[in-house]
């Protein structure tokens, strides 16, 4: 069993550093493949790693993309495992607009996590990148009628923290899958952690199974308690969404927009590990 991996390296036309992720051929069909082809589908894209080759050497299928920084996860861990409310709206007005794009490509990713959200290095150091797009699909997803019951022999799609409902069923995702994936992300950055975690379970499938019955039963009100109220509503319109539906996504950005505002913040794209990486850079 293969798996892929990231390695450093250098660009040999531009000196650049740049990233490789790795993929032995005897995976088939090749999931770095079919990454490498929705990347394309989304080249050009604010946030989005550009691909600069793809070949195979020795064995071993490579993707040569952007280096990036450290990633969203990397931070909060950095930042003692709680990020104020001034990062995290700033980090939700560039990811809500991350998503919209990627979903007007018809690309839904699948596996939104702090893990899978890099800030960027050098001039495009305060800009955040969405990657792996190793889980996502792309074209209409909406064919025929959509199911939200759980299919026979249903594997979670996604990460079981982070993973929507629907991921947890193995039903077909939509844009709204995204946005409640990222929406778990924001709770999860001001609160440390997320109401299903460190649930008591004998094994991986139960533990699964006891995250999706909290994601199914929790209210909005208790799962955005002591939260302003921006986040509950921004819940309330990603639950309301049909199959096919088209999130608002210019609402969800002005909800989280004008909570900033009211809250008397500056958007200087100062994060809390901005700060801190200076009080570490003086002492």
């Amino acid at each position: 069993m293969f798996e892929a991996h990231n390695v450093q390296g250098t660009h040999i036309d531009t000196s650049d550093e740049v990233a490789i992720k790795l993929e032995h051929v005897s995976i088939d069909p090749s999931i770095l493949e079919r990454e490498v082809d929705i990347y394309q589908s989304l080249s050009g894209g604010a946030g989005i790693p550009r691909v600069h080759a793809y070949e195979t050497e020795c064995e071993f299928n490579a993707m040569v993309f952007d280096l990036l920084g450290p990633s969203l996860e990397d931070l909060f861990n950095f930042c003692s495992r709680k990020f104020p409310l001034k990062t995290v709206l700033m980090l939700a007005d560039q990811l809500i607009c991350r998503l919209e794009y990627i979903h007007s490509k018809d690309v839904i990713h699948r596996d939104i996590k702090p893990e899978n959200c890099l800030m960027g290095v050098g001039k495009n150091g305060n800009q955040v990148y969405v990657t792996d797009m190793g889980l996502a699909t792309e074209g209409r997803i909406a064919q025929g009628k959509a199911t939200t019951s759980r299919s026979q022999n249903a594997n979670l799609v996604g990460t079981a923290r982070f993973a929507s409902v629907n991921g947890h069923l193995g039903a077909v995702q939509r844009r709204s899958d995204d946005l409640e994936s990222l929406g778990y992300m924001f709770l999860y950055f001001l609160r440390g952690s997320l109401p299903w975690q460190d649930l008591p379970a004998a094994n991986q499938q139960q533990k699964e199974e006891l995250i999706l019955a909290k994601k199914e039963t929790i209210s909005i009100e208790d799962l955005c308690e002591g939260l302003p109220a921006e986040f509950g509503a921004y819940f309330d319109h990603v639950r309301s969404l049909g199959f096919d539906d088209r999130p608002r996504y210019s609402y969800l950005r002005r909800l989280f927009r004008v909570l900033f505002i009211r809250q008397g913040f500056e958007y200087d794209f100062v994060f809390d590990w901005t700060i801190l990486k200076h009080l570490m850079a003086t002492q």
